[in-house]
């Protein structure tokens, strides 16, 4: 007997819907799987953990699959020892969709697009309004990451030692190249490979502590815009005579700004 192609998606679609409703999923593969992922409500559960620990085996993972990927591995994986479920059914492979800059295009850092996915999940929320404590965080986090020398964070035996930057971008493009011309290495050198290996183990080390501080409930945003994106909002963002852009970043990485200000 024939079966169309829509059918059998329909059918595959009603065993997977059963077996969920009995409470455990069958992959088309054979490989028995969670719904509690699925199931789970933002946020998620969140415990205090050790940012050196987690900062060192983000290092190690980078080699695996990559800084999205080690970051929000890191320290998922840690929650999913120390918690289990729901975290024991995160599909972290997921996560190297992010790798330098999305599939490689070198925009937002995979680094930070990891920080940001796990902060979310401990500290956000499908509503919108109660999203607020969640941007806060990852607001900190990327204006850390832009203006600070990076990397922070040293492996017990590095590979090589490293040259540190101040990026002023969240762009893996940006930051990257930059480096590359401090450090007179080529983007495809091993010793590239190592600085950003290093820059996720210090941007997992940063998440975690900022986590860490929110789950005591001692969160304050310590790094803000820079002054100059800070007089940009007054008539750029929302609200203002503009209101023709939002301005949560360094603004001098791409605007060469005057006084007064020329048109866009």
């Amino acid at each position: 007997m024939r079966v169309s192609r829509r059918n059998w998606l329909r059918n595959a679609g009603m065993v997977c819907f059963g077996a969920a409703a009995g409470g455990t999923v069958t992959s088309l593969c054979g490989a028995p799987t969670t719904p509690a992922a699925a199931a789970t409500p933002l946020p998620w559960p969140y415990v205090k953990l050790d940012a050196d620990a987690v900062a060192a085996a983000a290092y190690e993972m980078h080699y695996k699959a990559g800084c999205c990927y080690a970051v929000s591995a890191s320290i998922i994986g840690e929650l999913a020892r120390k918690i289990g479920s729901p975290y024991t059914s995160w599909p972290a492979e997921l996560m190297t969709y992010g790798g330098a800059g999305v599939a490689g295009i070198g925009s937002l850092c995979g680094a930070l697009n990891g920080a940001a996915m796990v902060t979310f999940l401990v500290t956000g929320s499908a509503d919108k309004a109660k999203q607020g404590k969640a941007q806060e965080i990852t607001r900190d986090i990327f204006n850390w990451y832009a203006q600070t020398p990076l990397p922070t964070f040293r492996p017990a035996q590095p590979k090589f030692e490293n040259v540190k930057i101040v990026s002023r971008s969240n762009l893996c493009h940006v930051s990257v190249s930059k480096w590359c011309k401090a450090s007179k290495c080529k983007i495809s050198s091993k010793e590239r490979e190592e600085r950003c290996a290093c820059l996720s183990g210090s941007v997992a080390k940063y998440t975690v502590e900022l986590l860490n501080a929110h789950l005591a409930g001692e969160f304050k945003a310590v790094c803000k815009l820079p002054a100059e994106s800070q007089t940009c909002r007054d008539c750029h963002d929302k609200g203002s005579p503009r209101e023709d852009a939002r301005v949560q970043m360094d603004c001098g990485v791409c605007h060469f700004t005057k006084t007064p200000h020329p048109t866009l």
